[in-house]
């Protein structure tokens, strides 16, 4: 099965501005996304969807494709990622390149280990029913005890587990965030989700997840980069 690796990265970010080729410790984020896809030998093709020249030229230094750019449509504020790996797809049809997987990598998944795309792709793989595999992590706290404030008072969301022991609660997770894998066909139905139920999970540590939206949360990628990179260096 041919499978191609899609980091989708836009020149545009306002929150963290630059942020696909922001300097994380000492090279730009989005290389260790394309050193961690081409290290899972999961893929036969790394490719970067950007609309920005230096960011196509940065991937390009660290050993990615970029057969095409990306369209103006699907690169502003409001742009769908799904619809841009639907262009890229498009694209690679268009000069005759077809592939049955697909994964999507976020360019500042910077904690995503090689071993855990492998596993996903094995799992798609060994699942034909299932279109999509993505990443899951536990909450850190019982979501069945989740709390929302009314009038200045504290209400609970489910109050008959008020007095329930945390152990006795099923485990409760949220999407990663960071990845997915895909097969290619599926993207072209009009009302395909991700998270569905025709999506199947891998269970992951919390210290391959971290959303960068501000700079707070930069540092912590930093941080848990570095608890990684000593225990397991790419």
């Amino acid at each position: 099965m041919k499978s191609v690796a899609i980091i989708p990265a836009r020149g545009g970010s306002k929150r963290i501005p630059r942020k696909n080729i922001k300097p994380f410790l000492d090279r730009p984020i989005i290389s260790y996304v394309i050193q961690t896809a081409i290290e899972s030998g999961c893929f036969d093709e790394v490719m970067v969807s950007t609309d920005d020249e230096e960011i196509a030229e940065i991937a390009r230094q660290h050993g990615a494709e970029v057969p095409f750019m990306r369209s103006a449509e699907n690169s502003t504020d409001q742009a769908i990622t799904l619809y841009a790996i639907r262009e890229a797809i498009e694209s690679y049809r268009k000069i005759g390149k077809e592939f049955d997987l697909l994964s999507c990598i976020y360019p500042t998944a910077v904690l995503t280990r090689p071993e855990s795309l492998r596993q996903g792709k094995e799992k798609l793989i060994a699942d034909p029913d299932a279109l999509c595999v993505l990443p899951m992590v536990r909450y850190s706290y019982p979501i069945q005890r989740a709390l929302f404030e009314k009038e200045g008072r504290i209400h609970m969301f489910q109050p008959e587990h008020c007095h329930t022991r945390s152990q006795d609660l099923e485990k409760s997770y949220h999407d990663a965030g960071q990845w997915y894998w895909i097969r290619t066909p599926a993207i072209a139905v009009p009302d395909f989700k991700i998270i569905w139920t025709s999506s199947a999970p891998i269970i992951v540590d919390g210290m391959e997840v971290q959303d960068i939206d501000d700079e707070a949360d930069w540092s912590m990628a930093e941080l848990k980069y570095r608890l990684l990179h000593e225990k397991n260096p790419l």
